[in-house]
């Protein structure tokens, strides 16, 4: 595919998210069952095969993380505040971790479907070189001349030929799934910016430091 393709191939797929703006007020993605529960204030949240997680799904919470590739707060959470969910949290049976993709753009669109591309086990390495990377391949922020070429250089980074990063960013089914899963919950949460997190079907409220994360989710445990 030449640059010219995929310039096409992104006008396409920006022309398509308008249009399913329509649609997501009528319907939700099959695979994921999520409900309102008492009061409009907490929600009942589904996990489906489709999720990439980490830690123990019996933990007693869960946290789902709403983000996208190209968003520089996620990016920065991802550096300086994971870390610390995953040691203290995750790693410690304490915290379920689920994170999806929230598309901001029809970039994010594409690089999410280059991460379904890869194995599962791989996924979070992907979205974490993505997160590094900003400045050599996101076009929100930075000058980058050549997205498409940006995007085949990070895939060659986790293995993936020209070839194979144009088969998953054309692959029409990942587009639809990544572009449903944002507007599941953009119809049953209101989520309209990254990072968002829902912990235990609540709305969290924005982490700004590790003490701030401390302080929450130990707040939430002490109530189980």
């Amino acid at each position: 595919m030449n640059r010219r393709q995929l310039l096409t191939g992104l006008i396409v797929l920006a022309v398509i998210a308008i249009g399913v703006i329509a649609y997501m007020v009528f319907s939700a993605p099959a695979d994921d069952s999520a409900s309102l529960a008492s009061g409009g204030q907490k929600y009942a949240v589904t996990i489906t095969s489709y999720d990439r997680t980490q830690g123990n799904p019996k933990a007693p919470v869960t946290m789902v993380e709403y983000a996208a590739p190209t968003c520089p707060h996620c990016a920065h959470f991802n550096e300086a505040l994971f870390p610390f969910i995953k040691q203290n949290y995750i790693d410690t049976g304490k915290v379920y971790y689920v994170f999806r993709v929230f598309p901001l753009s029809q970039v994010d669109v594409a690089a999410e479907s280059m991460a379904r591309c890869l194995p599962a086990g791989s996924y979070f390495q992907f979205i974490d070189l993505l997160f590094r990377n900003q400045p050599k391949w996101d076009p929100d922020g930075y000058q980058i001349p050549d997205v498409h070429a940006a995007l085949v250089d990070m895939g060659r980074i986790a293995g993936m030929s020209s070839d194979q990063v144009d088969k998953c960013i054309n692959d029409q089914d990942a587009q639809k799934r990544a572009t449903d899963v944002g507007l599941f919950a953009q119809k049953t949460y209101n989520i309209n910016g990254t990072p968002t997190f829902i912990v235990n079907g609540e709305m969290a409220p924005p982490f700004e430091s590790t003490d701030d994360i401390k302080k929450y989710l130990d707040a939430v445990l002490a109530k189980k």
